[in-house]
């Protein structure tokens, strides 16, 4: 099944190489977690949002704040709280005593990357006011639509379930996002070098900016011709089929999710400078893809449901 593999050739080369130069800047950012940038990247590429779950002080908000700054995002942080209300995300309409009109105040989600920080420690009232913006790329205030900067992307992070003051987000937001990461713990050595080194946040402000937003904009339309064979389709299929037949996968992943996976699938491949998915390719992102879109019933072996999935289901 698997394809020969060819590389892109011409401005696609170009973009790839500027990509690959901005990951080595957030690998040098981000110590040890090669495989999480990429995913990163690759979940950019797809024109997808990114949930990164995991405790405090891990490097959430550093990753976010870096990826904006060596793809060369224009940059918004929100800081998700209790109080917070959907006219803070959005913006909101004011009316100017002078021209008599009413004049639209936009607010931090207009942004190429915008971080939700801490997103599960709002209320689901606020939660909603992002689900139209990243799903429609645009938001409606006092019923007018204003669209987002191309490219938008939303990268939130969220504690976990378990923590104080937190809000699950409910499944119809979970499904907004393409991937859904954890970072974890730093190896020991490279934890030393993170007591020994500079501080992240003064390497940050120096973070280059590798690429430009019209190399993302450009590989996202390279991505839809990255071809996969009918071979690979019926990889897929099983993968999902698998999930809805199986105990211990709740209701089984959604067409939505299906597609969601294919495409990272690409993207992934077309990161690693190929024409044409491979199983592989699919293996990679599906923890990351399905991961969050998986209620691990009955599961006692506190393994990754995408793992699961991809060990249950062999290649055709």
């Amino acid at each position: 099944m698997r394809s020969p593999e060819a590389t892109p050739a011409g401005g696609t080369a170009t973009d790839l190489a500027q990509l690959g130069q901005a990951l080595a800047a957030l690998d040098g950012l981000i110590l040890g977690k090669t495989r999480q940038l990429r995913l990163c990247i690759s979940c950019l590429l797809a024109g997808g949002h990114l949930l990164i779950e995991d405790v405090p002080g891990v490097g959430k908000t550093t990753l976010a704040h870096g990826l904006a700054r060596a793809l060369g995002l224009s940059y918004q942080r929100i800081q998700f709280t209790s109080d917070l209300l959907p006219a803070d995300i959005v913006g909101v309409s004011i009316y100017e005593r002078e021209g008599g009109t009413f004049r639209f105040h936009p607010g931090p989600v207009f942004a190429q990357l915008v971080l939700a920080d801490e997103v599960n420690r709002a209320t689901p009232k606020a939660q909603s006011a992002l689900l139209e913006a990243m799903e429609e790329r645009q938001v409606t205030v006092d019923g007018v639509s204003h669209p987002l900067p191309e490219p938008f992307f939303v990268v939130a992070t969220q504690n976990p379930e378990d923590q104080v003051g937190t809000f699950p987000l409910p499944e119809s937001q979970l499904d907004r996002f393409l991937m859904r990461i954890r970072l974890g713990y730093p190896e020991r050595a490279l934890e030393r070098e993170l007591l020994r080194g500079e501080d992240r946040r003064a390497l940050l402000a120096r973070l280059p900016a590798a690429a430009e937003p019209g190399v993302l904009l450009r590989l996202r339309e390279a991505v839809d011709r990255v071809h996969a064979s009918e071979a690979l389709l019926d990889y897929v299929q099983a993968l999902v089929a698998h999930s809805r037949e199986r105990p211990g996968f709740g209701a089984g992943l959604s067409p939505r999710a299906a597609i969601a996976l294919l495409r990272s699938a690409r993207a992934w491949a077309l990161l690693d400078g190929r024409r044409s998915v491979i199983p592989e390719d699919v293996q990679a992102v599906t923890p990351a893809v399905v991961g969050h879109r998986l209620r691990a019933d009955g599961d006692t072996t506190g393994a990754d449901p995408g793992e699961r999935l991809v060990a249950a289901v062999a290649i055709p």
